[in-house]
């Protein structure tokens, strides 16, 4: 086999693979050029989803004529013109991979002038070829045009996702710019409907009120914490404001965003005690180091970095949460600098001139609380009730003589009466203990039913066949709902619509960032404080990745749904409790909830006598 060297045009395609997965990477690339070019306006124009057109517009620096060709070559790059420089990165591009790659699979349009310049320059390229430079008119900076998307690359188009996949993706590589630099401003369009529209911002948490929403930019605390090794500016949300899921958490260090599961660990350790098992806060951190204790240039996609001095940053990113949170009565704080409170020791001389005494405490051996005398006369208060009334005061019967009380102890006074009278309590089909157990009879035998994992099994079986047919049952709510959820989760619904009204949720959108909710599936609260918590799960699992496997993505979906329904916590009247055990037991399998846990236990009348 013989060993050549590929053509220019195979080995970016080839690179394109590593920087261009999607029409997202083809956005975050062109906007973080626009910043390093010293921009201080951004606009982003997306046609289908990025698929037909993707626009990036600003008025940065520009390039001269010989850039404006160059800056199309791989590894051609102005970051970066040494191996020392790679030790000092200030900028978000440096690799000259980006621009090459993209040309390599789309048709590129550059349009670009200088302040000095009096013409602007128009530059074409498709499958890494230079079709053309022509002068034309222009506004100062660069103008990108990026047509029909992996083109001459078939089976890479083939995977790509619907438009609103595609551009929920888009929103999230901008959101992430946007966020490290406040003083730009910045806009996003989608098939000429205006997303963003961001004005320059005085401070960072008047961008994530642009972005988010005032309600979110309430819920955070102020850190910022300066050590020899790193300094931690930013938000973290307050514990009541935790939601399940990754929504609103952001790491970026010297400007940069970035991914990091460790990390995140030291935010959780942080909160712990503070907030629910399977619940995350929001945060927005900004991390400050020298630029050469931290490598960006470990993947392609420069969303993974490598610390030198990663367990001090993971200590020191702790510390300062943790003490925020103390700070402000959530929890302990960390006090590294503080003195212990001076101990005050006692003299052997006080002991002496005070010693301790045993109090005094008369007894009277003749008492005997059964007298008259010690007891009073009063009536009877049960006396008063009916023998219905006797049994739900009582708590629980399963019929017969009550036995709660040895006579012998009781009938101490004849004049009171027992404790209990012997009276024939009312029966039930089935009774609910503490809203936890339902205690019903089963043949022969005591079933003692496990409410919650029962309601877990039966809306399983129910959503999972409504997943599987045509079918849905609503329970409409009494005032439709407006729930803010942000751009990026309006897409998601709004993409997974067909299923949630399959699903029994009635939702339409209003505006870019917003839904109104008129119903919600049979299971649910229809209430208007419960309706944001459902939507806040239900878009936890929508942004779960799902298997293709059609009948563990059906599994997995039903499931989620049924523990949304069961979490709230409601109290459970005993009216339904017959219902429920019957939903049960029809259930293809009542014996164990879908993560195979045991429902309920049967106790014959053997099992009872071994305990009396």
């Amino acid at each position: 086999m013989k060993i050549r060297v590929l053509p220019g045009n195979i080995a970016n395609m080839i690179a394109a693979g590593e920087v261009v997965q999607r029409p997202a990477s083809v956005v975050k690339e062109l906007v973080e050029n626009a910043v390093d070019a010293g921009a201080d306006r951004i606009d982003v124009n997306i046609v289908d989803g990025g698929r037909t057109l993707i626009q990036v517009i600003d008025n940065g620096c520009g390039m001269s004529q010989e850039d404006a060709v160059l800056c199309f070559e791989r590894h051609a790059t102005s970051k970066i013109s040494s191996a020392e420089d790679l030790e000092s990165i200030s900028t978000f591009g440096f690799r000259g991979e980006a621009l090459a790659s993209i040309a390599a699979i789309a048709e590129v349009t550059l349009r670009t002038r200088r302040k000095e310049d009096e013409t602007a320059l128009e530059v074409h390229f498709a499958a890494s070829q230079n079709q053309g430079v022509e002068l034309t008119q222009g506004p100062c900076g660069s103008n990108f045009m990026v047509r029909n998307l992996f083109y001459n690359v078939p089976a890479r188009r083939k995977y790509l996702k619907s438009d609103l996949v595609e551009f929920r993706h888009i929103v999230e590589e901008f959101e992430r710019v946007a966020l490290t630099r406040c003083d730009i401003a910045f806009s996003l369009t989608h098939n000429g409907k205006e997303v963003f529209v961001l004005k320059p911002a005085p401070s960072l948490k008047m961008r994530i009120k642009d972005l988010y929403s005032s309600s979110v930019a309430s819920e955070l605390l102020d850190i910022s914490e300066q050590t020899s090794v790193a300094a931690f500016n930013g938000f973290v949300g307050r514990p009541e404001s935790a939601r399940k899921g990754q929504t609103h958490q952001f790491f970026f260090v010297n400007g940069r965003y970035f991914r990091s599961p460790y990390l995140s660990k030291a935010v959780a350790k942080a909160y712990e005690g503070m907030i629910p098992d399977g619940m995350m806060p929001s945060y927005f951190i900004f991390i400050d180091v020298p630029p050469y204790s931290v490598d960006v240039n470990v993947s392609p996609t420069k969303t993974e970095i490598k610390f030198e001095e990663d367990s001090i940053i993971f200590s020191t990113l702790f510390a300062t949460i943790k003490g925020v949170l103390g700070q402000q009565s959530f929890g302990d704080t960390l006090d590294f600098g503080g003195s212990r409170m001076t101990e005050i020791p006692i003299s052997r001389a006080y002991n002496e001139l005070h010693p301790l005494r045993v109090p005094d405490a008369p007894l009277d051996p003749d008492y005997n609380p059964f007298d008259t005398d010690g007891f009073p006369n009063e009536p009877n208060p049960f006396t008063s009730f009916s023998n219905d009334e006797t049994s739900a005061f009582t708590g629980v019967s399963l019929g017969g003589t009550s036995s709660f009380a040895d006579a012998s102890y009781v009938d101490k006074k004849e004049s009171y009466g027992k404790l209990f009278e012997d009276v024939q309590l009312a029966t039930s089909s089935a009774i609910v203990l503490d809203d936890k157990y339902i205690l019903t009879q089963r043949g022969a035998s005591l079933l003692v039913v496990n409410i919650r994992r029962a309601r877990l099994r039966v809306l399983y079986e129910k959503y999972y066949a409504i997943l599987s047919r045509n079918g849905h049952c609503t329970q409409t709510a009494l005032f439709e709902t407006p729930v803010y959820v942000g751009v990026e989760n309006a897409l998601l619904l709004e993409e997974h619509l067909e299923l949630l009204n399959l699903l029994g949720f009635e939702i339409r959108m209003f505006g870019n960032d917003t839904i109104v909710v008129s119903g919600v599936p049979e299971g649910f609260s229809a209430d208007s404080g419960a309706v944001e918590q459902v939507v806040a799960d239900v878009i936890d699992i929508l942004k779960e990745k799902m298997t293709t496997l059609e009948e563990a993505m059906l599994s997995s979906m039903s499931l989620r749904f049924a523990q949304s329904a069961v979490s709230g916590g409601q109290s459970f009247q005993a009216s339904e409790a017959s219902r429920l055990v019957n939903d049960l037991f029809a259930c293809s399998d009542s014996e164990i909830t879908p993560q195979g846990k045991k429902i309920y236990v049967c106790l014959t009348t053997a099992d009872l006598d071994k305990r009396f």
